[in-house]
């Protein structure tokens, strides 16, 4: 049996065009060196939302002090934000931090500074 040219040629053409759309996916490229000398940094924390009020506790198990602070989003648009200062959470230190709206909570969200 004899291939003509016609269908050859676009057999020729989808290969080639596939081949070049895979090598167009990107891909992620995180050397492993950079992943694993990271110093481990963070609190883990847990949020707990109550009605209108916000709790929050953040354990730090990493030896370099964690700068943690609350923010809260109320739902409503006339409720006002709030975001606490900073509050440092030491090496194997739990740390509690409350905030709240006058009415429901919209969003909460910790973050987290090194200490300068």
């Amino acid at each position: 049996m004899r291939l003509s040219r016609r269908t050859a040629s676009v057999s020729l053409a989808v290969a080639l065009v596939l081949t070049v759309a895979y090598e167009a996916v990107p891909r992620a490229r995180v050397p492993a060196d950079d992943h694993e000398s990271a110093d481990p940094f963070g609190a883990a924390c847990r949020i707990s939302v109550t009605g209108s009020k916000v709790t929050v506790y953040c354990h730090n198990p990493y030896p370099e002090t964690d700068r943690v602070s609350l923010h809260v989003e109320c739902a409503r648009w006339w409720d006002i934000d709030t975001d606490s200062s900073p509050v440092e959470a030491g090496p194997a230190q739990t740390v509690r931090l409350t905030g709240r709206c006058w009415k429901e909570v919209g969003h909460v969200w910790i973050s987290h500074r090194r200490e300068s």
